[in-house]
């Protein structure tokens, strides 16, 4: 499906399609030139009852987002802005590692591309650049459920590829993939070369629970650094020292407490 698709633009159907590794994942993909949010488009596309595996790229956003109601910076041309429709056949509290299963196929999928990603838990992916560990991408994932069983999860990535500039607020703590490897990368083979490593790794967490892409986690993870969470209202201060079965971060404090973090902003 198209909408307002460019053949010269590398995110077109007619690029991206032919080339597509995997075997469902995105084979329904819809390409917009400017959307507000992805992940919005996709949560409207689900509640139509489209099936799982639907792609929805956008060559710009002017509403894109991350976790905690932050604005994510989308400007057009430059970066993969893309959300990702899945129907997991599960009870809804066993859905929360998808995050990190996203968040380590995308890393790998870096690390082929020549980078050497960090990840934070429990939605960043960091890489070394000139100033040092900088974000480089974020993953945002939205449910719906009906009672306890999963009606969708909205899979939303945005990866800065190929811009240079930064609004100030953003300036110290975010990078592209050009600025840390040196050269432009093809946005189209990075959205191929992810889900084509993602599909594997849900279908492992449908089978069997999430433990082989949770260790796949732990390949790139930040992990032994001092960190703060903080979660409504209080505060955990200690070293990430790894996560659990279920994906909950594990933080030593300097007591030698250990806190099971299941949610909140890690910095």
């Amino acid at each position: 499906m198209s909408q307002n698709a460019s053949p010269r633009n590398d995110l077109a159907p007619e690029i991206v399609l032919p080339r597509l590794a995997s075997r469902r994942l995105g084979r329904d993909y819809e390409f917009l030139s400017a959307c507000a949010s992805t992940n919005d488009v996709v949560c409207g596309r689900a509640a139509a009852g489209a099936s799982e595996g639907l792609v929805v790229v956008a060559d710009g956003q002017s509403a894109g987002r991350g976790r905690l109601g932050r604005s994510w910076h989308s400007p057009s041309g430059q970066n993969l802005y893309f959300s990702l429709l899945l129907r997991p056949a599960l009870p809804a509290r066993h859905a929360t590692p998808l995050t990190l299963l996203a968040g380590a196929a995308l890393a790998r999928t870096l690390a082929e591309a020549g980078a050497a990603p960090r990840l934070r838990w429990p939605n960043d992916l960091l890489v070394p650049a000139p100033g040092g560990l900088r974000k480089v991408a974020g993953i945002l994932t939205e449910m719906a459920s009906d009672g306890d069983r999963v009606r969708h999860i909205v899979l939303g990535v945005g990866l800065n590829v190929n811009g240079l500039e930064f609004p100030p607020d953003l300036a110290e703590r975010a990078t592209s993939l050009r600025v840390a490897l040196g050269r432009t990368l093809d946005r189209a083979r990075l959205l191929i070369d992810f889900l084509a490593t993602f599909e594997p790794v849900y279908d492992d967490f449908l089978a069997g629970g999430p433990a082989s892409g949770l260790q796949a986690w732990r390949r790139h993870a930040d992990l032994g650094r001092v960190c703060r969470i903080d979660r409504d209202g209080a505060r955990v201060e200690g070293i990430a020292i790894d996560i659990d079965d279920d994906g909950a971060l594990l933080v030593r404090d300097d007591a030698g407490q250990v806190h099971r973090v299941v949610s909140g902003e890690t910095s």
